[in-house]
């Protein structure tokens, strides 16, 4: 990956010589169905003025055929990553001819063939930096262009992009199809997706504007596409932008594709958004997941304008785009769609996972210093989504409603197709609000970590202490138990919070909940009396966002050391079941399963993994009949009974038909497999009872399932054969691998997997240098050893100073969550 890599210093030199006039990028696909042929044809026109004799173009494929300078043939100086570009003139025309490689790994062209009816299917995902897997171009955000994208596919295709066909041609082997060119827009997000997708179609109107509405997904799970549903948010989405924005929609159509095998929740390609297929529910989802992908739908079309329509300069401010999604994905579902207790999940889900990369010794600042494409790709994180959409949140409080988005309307008017920073958008915001906002941005957006807010009463009355202070708005709920004996907030005071200890006159309450209604983005520990009242009666606290606030503050003070773990586990046991917000039920089943596994002193592991699988058993069969609650609680079943064999016979026999299982829950082939895996993992199931099941499920997540349940087996010939498969097949994509990492790791058996411990840490330079950085990324964090010493990780860091830093990142990242979960488990020895 090295040679691959570019400096934000030599793109801002690039930049700054070379300007970009438009690009016509051809490629021919027609040969992708046969699985021989490795690569496709890709020739790119781009023309642009230069200042100086030479630049470069970027290019990662398996060969450069051609290179042409304002018609002149030129001798091919290709490193396998840049394409040398020698004797440019003021204006210059570049002919590139190539050939790109498809994919396995979900980045450039990622190729797939569906098994259930070996069929092909292409889609293209390049953020930050793999547009140059399919075409040669400058490879960076600030060098917009308009595009014309040209595409030679099977006929028979749908073919897409982020324009609208201008031109088909087929002459029934083939077709040829020019796409109008599109606005000035970044490689990282311009689109090719093809294959025989099926497509359902609607409009959204508002007004004279008309946008044509498309909906595609690979053919074998069209049945299972809720289009209708789909197209409702969007709508809904799309109306809510258009009032709060003042912005046109600037795309022509909006065509959304739910693609197999995707790194990423979804990618904000404009015109042409895709999607991971795994929201296409082939079987019951809760509410909790038809809410995720909401809020999903929405985040990406915020992105239409943040991100699309004005871009970052560079991905020190990335945060510019996705952070301000993420707000407005949870913002747009709360007031938009039914989705009003959006919120709920945002404080509880997404907060946790900016709560936890903030405390990692590698946090950054939401405006990051991005040295490299390499750091580029891990600041994706829970700081630039999570802790910025938080800290927008606060923003809106601080400088009113109105202003923020009479900000965001001049925004989009002063930079549409055009590149901003931090500064761009602090001018507008301040113009709008009339606030000087340089010492918020300082506070907030320039510095790391979170305070950590404690409720204190002294002598002297009570007081708010906060370590790592800084300026926060916040309220404080006082709950008490109604006539119903619900708990129920009475009183709720508001204040700013500045100093390490902040005087504040509270009358007693049950509960005394810190950061009230979620205003601020901290870390909330509960004082004595509350902890009481809610270890016993959190199910009666009414509002869903307090619940989720009390389960937020309980699982940070477990992860800290600060309750015992049995103590959060026993709150789950006793009120989770009662939890009425799928949401919230999820986080909670996770985090149990994540504390078994992590945080329990050894002692006490083994009983609670057969006291907590008891718990989800009971719970499942005494959950409402077909209800989001039953089904999340079948899931915990899977995940519990990997570790815990006492109804392994049970699971096996509702799964083989030899009795009912519960009444009314649906045994999707997604839950089958989790339960079969589950069987795998303990022993009880063997690998003709696998290949039985793949039997009735011979499709896409079928294969990748069984490819995991076989490799959960508790056998050491399993592991081994898994080890090298992981390390040694490169011809698994993405999902394939994650597959075996996941199989190999199941059961918690480290019995069976601690001998590869130093074989992990003698390897993953070789894979970092070898693989792809997605692939590369996935290895590292996956088999990272679960050791019960730092020794090994602590002697890698020393001996590899040299490594690449963001291999140096993962790894010191990693063992920050084993130094963590070391440090709680002797705690509460």
């Amino acid at each position: 990956m090295s040679i691959a890599n570019l400096t934000r210093t030599e793109t801002a030199a690039r930049s700054a010589a070379v300007t970009v006039r438009s690009y016509r990028v051809e490629l021919d696909v027609t040969g992708a169905p046969d699985p021989t042929e490795a690569g496709f044809l890709t020739t790119t026109t781009v023309a642009f003025d230069a200042s100086g004799p030479e630049t470069w173009l970027d290019f990662l494929g398996l060969e450069v055929r051609s290179v042409i300078v304002n018609g002149q043939f030129v001798d091919v100086e290709y490193d396998g990553a840049r394409i040398r570009l020698p004797g440019l003139r003021s204006t210059n025309v570049v002919v590139v001819a190539a050939v790109g490689e498809y994919s396995r790994s979900g980045e450039g062209l990622h190729r797939f063939v569906d098994p259930v009816d070996e069929q092909t299917y292409l889609y293209t995902q390049y953020e930050p930096s793999d547009a140059r897997r399919v075409f040669a171009c400058f490879e960076q955000p600030d060098m917009k262009a308009p595009f014309t994208f040209v595409v030679t596919a099977p006929s028979g295709w749908e073919v897409m992009s982020n324009r609208p066909a201008a031109v088909v041609e087929d002459d029934g082997d083939r077709q040829f199809v020019e796409f109008s060119p599109t606005l000035p827009i970044s490689t990282y997000i311009t689109a090719i997706v093809a294959g025989p997708y099926r497509r359902v179609e609607s409009v959204w109107r508002r007004g004279d504007l008309e946008v044509p509405l498309g909906v595609m997904c690979r053919a074998s799970l069209a049945e299972h596409l809720d289009a209708e549903t789909i197209f409702t948010v969007t709508k809904q989405g799309l109306d809510f932008f258009a009032e709060h924005f003042d912005y046109p929609y600037p795309w022509g159509k909006y065509d959304q594709v739910f693609v197999p095998e995707y790194n990423l929740g979804a990618m904000e390609n404009p015109g042409c958004v895709t999607f991971t297929e795994a929201y296409v529910f082939r079987g019951a989802a809760t509410a909790a997941q038809y809410e995720a992908r909401a809020n999903t739908i929405l985040h990406e079309m915020a992105h239409m304008w943040f991100g699309d329509l004005v871009t970052m300069v560079w991905w020190d401010d990335l945060w510019l785009k996705e952070s301000f999604a993420d707000y407005m994905g949870a913002l747009a579902s709360a007031e938009a769609t039914e989705w009003t207790d959006a919120w709920v999940a945002f404080a509880n889900r997404r907060k946790a996972w900016a709560y936890s990369q903030d405390q990692l010794p590698t946090t950054h600042p939401i405006v990051a210093d991005i040295v490299d494409l390499e750091a580029a790709k891990l600041n994706f994180d829970g700081i630039t989504y999570a802790k910025g959409a938080s800290v927008l949140k606060q923003l809106v409080a601080y400088v009113g409603r109105d202003a923020f988005f009479d900000g965001a309307r001049r925004y989009f008017r002063e930079h549409a197709f055009g590149n901003t920073t931090l500064a761009d958008l602090l001018a507008v915001l301040s113009a709008a609000s009339g606030r000087d906002l340089e010492s918020w941005a300082r506070a907030w957006l320039q510095t790391t970590g979170m305070s950590t807010l404690t409720l204190e009463r002294g002598d002297g009355g009570d007081e708010i202490v906060q370590t790592d202070p800084r300026p926060h708005r916040l309220a404080v709920g006082l709950y008490d138990f109604d006539a119903a004996g619900d708990l129920v907030r009475r009183e709720r005071v508001e204040l700013d919070v500045v100093d390490p200890r902040t005087p504040v006159d509270l009358p007693d309450a049950a509960l005394r909940l810190l950061n009230d209604g979620d205003l601020t983005y901290a870390k909330v520990r509960l004082d004595t009396d509350s902890l009481a009242t809610v270890e016993e009666s959190l199910d009666r606290i009414v509002d869903p966002l307090a619940r989720g606030l009390v389960w937020s503050a309980l699982w940070n003070a477990v992860r800290d050391g600060e309750l015992d773990p049995s103590r959060y586990l026993e709150a789950a046991r006793r009120f989770a079941p009662a939890e009425t917000n799928t949401a919230l039920t999820a986080a909670v089943l996770a985090n149990a399963s994540y504390t078994i596994a992590h945080y329990l002193p050894d002692e006490t592991r083994e009983q609670w993994r057969d006291t907590w699988l008891d718990a989800c058993w009971t719970a499942m069969h005494a959950a409402d009949p077909g209800s989001g609650a039953q089904l999340s609680w079948a899931r915990a079943v899977a995940s519990a009974a990997t570790v815990a064999d006492r109804y392994a016979a049970d699971l096996r026999a509702v799964l083989t038909g030899d009795r009912p299982g519960p009444d009314g829950l649906r045994l999707d082939p997604d839950l089958r497999w989790a339960w079969w895996t589950a069987l795998a993992a303990t022993g009880h199931a063997d690998h003709d009872d696998l290949d039985t099941e793949l039997a009735g499920d011979d499709t896409a997540s079928g294969r990748t399932a069984h490819l995991r349940a076989l490799a959960a087996r508790p056998r050491p010939d399993v592991k081994a054969d898994a080890w090298r498969s992981v390390l040694e097949d490169t011809t698994l994509s993405n999902d394939q691998l994650d597959a075996v990492i996941g199989g190999f790791r199941a059961g918690g058996r480290r019995d069976l997997i601690a001998d590869y411990d130093d074989a992990y840490f003698a390897a993953i330079r070789d894979v970092w240098a070898q693989r792809s950085i997605e692939i590369a990324r996935r290895v590292v964090l996956g088999l990272f050893p679960a050791d019960d010493t730092l020794d090994r990780v602590d002697t890698w860091l020393e001996a590899n100073g040299d490594a690449p830093d963001a291999l140096r990142r993962l790894v010191i990242e990693q063992r920050d969550h084993l130094a963590r979960e070391l440090r709680v488990r002797a705690t509460w020895c």
